[in-house]
């Protein structure tokens, strides 16, 4: 059960909890995959991403713009075309365009009411700043990979986040759509976690590789959680406990739409 009344401070993952950014990658990799004459579906484009991203990430700490560069020409090494530089570039630069799921903004502002927001992401600070300005709100604290010089889910992204909001772990709750990225690290941590399942009802596990853990709650959209978090649906009354977040290949396999 979630008593939302013990928090002081909601977490967040961006992207891909509060960024659509699945359709800012296909959006992105579609155009320049048809230029060579590479026909594939949007799930095969967002499993290659999820792989060479995350392989990536693994190595020697870059920034995530580069990290995006290194995911278009791998991609062309796996499937064979050669990008141009500018088809390089198009990736990062496509980040400044991602929007927020429709109940995003709405729901951070009631949830601002009641809790502080703080961000951890896979991102370089220069590249959030233009989500920041679509999601209309002023966050508490901001962490990127930048910043800590390392990817979730790593622990050090969570382990810098709980020192600067310098609460009880009790009083911090984590939301993410990525159980590989954050649910996991933040529950080995001891924090609490809410799984944004935005993939419910979708094959696969989409920009992000597969996971499997126990979310503490798991609600379809952060609309559902703004209004659980003010009592209207009674305490954690939505997918409580978090079933379904590790239902093997049935629907997302236990993994949320992945950021970071």
């Amino acid at each position: 059960m979630i008593d939302f009344n013990k928090y002081k401070a909601l977490t967040f993952d961006c992207y891909g909890t509060l960024i659509d950014w699945e359709s800012g990658i296909l959006g992105a990799l579609k155009p320049v995959l048809l230029s060579h004459n590479q026909n594939l579906d949007d799930n095969q484009i967002l499993e290659l991403f999820a792989q060479l991203e995350a392989e990536i990430q693994q190595g020697e700490f870059i920034k995530y713009r580069e990290v995006l560069h290194r995911v278009v020409e791998k991609l062309g090494e796996k499937i064979g075309f050669e990008p141009t530089n500018d088809q390089i570039n198009s990736l990062p630069d496509s980040i400044q365009y991602w929007q927020p799921f429709p109940d995003t903004v709405e729901a951070l502002k009631t949830l601002k009411q009641k809790f502080g927001l703080v961000i951890i992401s896979n991102i370089d600070d220069d590249l959030f700043a233009f989500s920041a300005k679509h999601l209309e709100v002023e966050f508490d604290e901001i962490i990127t990979a930048q910043q800590v010089k390392s990817y979730k889910p790593s622990l050090n992204n969570f382990k810098v986040a709980i020192e600067r909001i310098n609460l009880p772990l009790e009083e911090i709750l984590h939301v993410a759509a990525s159980v590989y990225h954050d649910i996991v690290p933040a529950k080995s941590l001891g924090l609490s976690t809410i799984w944004v399942n935005r993939r419910a009802g979708q094959q696969g596990t989409g920009a992000t590789v597969s996971a499997l853990s126990q979310p503490d709650l798991e609600v379809p959209d952060l609309k559902t959680l703004a209004a659980l978090s003010l009592g209207e649906w009674g305490v954690g009354s939505v997918g409580d406990e978090g079933e379904g977040a590790d239902k093997g290949d049935e629907g997302t396999r236990g993994q949320g739409r992945q950021r970071e």
